[in-house]
């Protein structure tokens, strides 16, 4: 997935009211769009570097976007809202050894009266979760914060197996060089239990990690997945 300009760069001064961030660029600060929900453990520290994209469009009020923040020397992509862009990007590409031989896809599959998932590929359900957690070298982790809507997600998987559909879950990790990926139980436990729930009832889990540039991001390869 190509950014349509080259991104800015920055240095963050804070995060604040969920969505909002101050960047320094150069002598002059601006606010920009955070659109992430998540907690961003680990990544607000004061004056990591950041990149931002600029918006062309008249009615928003903000006019950037905060898109990566690089922490201890590694970039990792902030912006939830690439995440199924990326993703469907690689699965036109068969990037995703797993969906090589796929010949339809379906965005934002609806698959009860209140779940939707990221994609139906074929009889393929996928589910993306993004992933920016990182507290051990070369390990990135998910969630960042407790998440009701994944065990929710989670628990309608293991029912789309009785509707013959075969249910994966891609953790998307933005983090550049990372090698091994797990769920952070000590965040959410009820998320690990209904991980390995879904596990046994064949779920299956893949962990990918991008390649990221103030160009662009891609998926580059995939990750192990570290049970404990």
């Amino acid at each position: 997935m190509k950014f349509t300009s080259t991104l800015i760069k920055g240095k963050l001064i804070k995060r604040y009211k969920r969505f909002f961030a101050d960047i320094k660029v150069n002598n002059s600060t601006v606010t920009a769009h955070c659109p992430n929900t998540g907690s961003m453990l680990g990544l607000l520290d004061l004056n990591n570097e950041t990149w931002i994209s600029k918006v062309d469009n008249p009615n928003r009020k903000l006019k950037f976007t905060l898109e990566m923040i690089k922490v201890k020397k590694q970039l990792i992509g902030v912006n939830t809202h690439r995440a199924n862009r990326i993703v469907e990007h690689a699965l036109k590409n068969k990037f995703i050894n797993e969906f090589k031989f796929i010949k339809n896809i379906k965005a934002e599959f609806k698959f009860s009266k209140d779940t939707r998932f990221d994609f139906l590929c074929d009889k393929k359900i996928l589910e993306v979760k993004n992933v920016t957690l990182t507290r051990e070298p070369f390990i990135a982790e998910f969630p960042d914060a407790i998440t009701s809507r994944g065990s929710k997600h989670l628990t309608k998987l293991i029912e789309s197996i009785n509707q013959n559909y075969e249910p994966y879950v891609l953790f998307l990790t933005q983090i550049q060089g990372i090698k091994n990926f797990r769920i952070a139980k000590d965040i959410d436990k009820d998320y690990y239990q209904n991980y390995l729930k879904a596990k046994k009832k064949g779920v299956k889990f893949l962990a990918y990690r991008c390649h990221l540039s103030s160009k662009e991001i891609k998926i580059e390869k995939k990750i192990n997945i570290i049970d404990e």
